[in-house]
């Protein structure tokens, strides 16, 4: 599989594509990563050095992949946290760019706006560009229980609810849906949860929380379900996979006590997932 992904980087810790790459490259895909940022380390930490890549240039990149006759390879577009206003019209441009050379490439999108906590964290224009222009044009989406609720401009809460907001996200183009970090007001203390829905079904698993803000876990959650899935062609099966990797990768970190994901020391997980949590079918 060949995924291009289109993702900020940065030289210290794991985001975007410093959080994508290696963990696909550990499960056998080859990956043509772009840049969007260049960065000393993840925004998070308040204070961060190094450029934001022009649209200008990050067109030109894959112009230059474009010219070397290989994305009629690509399997995936991939794209995550948009920094500018800019950068989605050159990833729009770059999916149909892709599926004209391969009508069977996916385009899959993080929808990076913000959580429930922090509210939104990204520029104002950007969550009315992703719901307008960006979502619309993608097979696969992977937004977060806050991003789904505005994407769609609905409260998901409950299964019920959440269910159906993950409808209103498939009305509007994509066919499949992953919602992390789904919070239902039911669940056991400590808990947290992940939510599959395709044209198949619909598909949930539950699992302890770690106690760790862990910049990047979403960035690895989107990446490996997409190739998964990708691989698969089951909802279910890249759920399960994913969760599983996801959860050890944190686990590490966790008891690492570093603010970083451990992400070079969890790669057994990556290519060897323990398959711990039950999958149940929900529709």
């Amino acid at each position: 599989m060949n995924i291009l992904s289109i993702q900020s980087a940065v030289a210290y810790g794991h985001v975007g594509n410093s959080a994508a790459v290696f963990p696909l490259q550990r499960i056998g895909v080859d990956v043509m990563p772009v840049y969007t940022v260049n960065f000393s380390n993840h925004t998070g930490y308040g204070a961060w050095r190094g450029p934001m890549i022009s649209p200008d240039d990050v067109r030109e990149v894959i112009t230059g992949v474009e010219e070397r006759g290989v994305l009629g390879e690509v399997d995936v577009i991939l794209s995550g946290y948009q920094g500018g206003e800019g950068i989605a019209a050159v990833i729009l441009d770059a999916v149909a760019r892709v599926k004209a050379a391969n009508p069977a490439a996916v385009y899959a999108c993080d929808p990076v706006m913000g959580n429930a906590k922090s509210g939104c964290f990204v520029a104002p224009a950007i969550p009315d560009l992703l719901r307008d222009r960006v979502v619309p044009a993608a097979d696969i989406i992977t937004p977060n229980q806050f991003e789904l609720g505005y994407l769609t401009g609905t409260e998901p809460a409950d299964l019920d609810s959440t269910l159906a907001s993950v409808d209103a996200a498939r009305a509007m183009g994509p066919r499949t849906v992953l919602v992390t970090s789904v919070e239902r007001p039911d669940r056991p203390a400590d808990t947290i949860e992940m939510l599959a829905v395709d044209d198949e079904g619909a598909w949930i698993v539950r699992t302890p929380l770690h106690p760790l803000k862990a910049n990047g876990s979403g960035d690895v959650t989107a990446a490996l379900f997409t190739a998964h899935y990708r691989t698969t062609g089951s909802a279910a099966e890249a759920l399960a996979r994913t969760t599983s990797s996801v959860w050890d990768l944190l686990r590490l970190t966790h008891e690492s006590g570093r603010r970083e994901l451990q992400l070079v020391e969890a790669q057994e997980f990556y290519a060897h997932p323990r398959m711990q949590f039950e999958v149940t079918q929900v529709r």
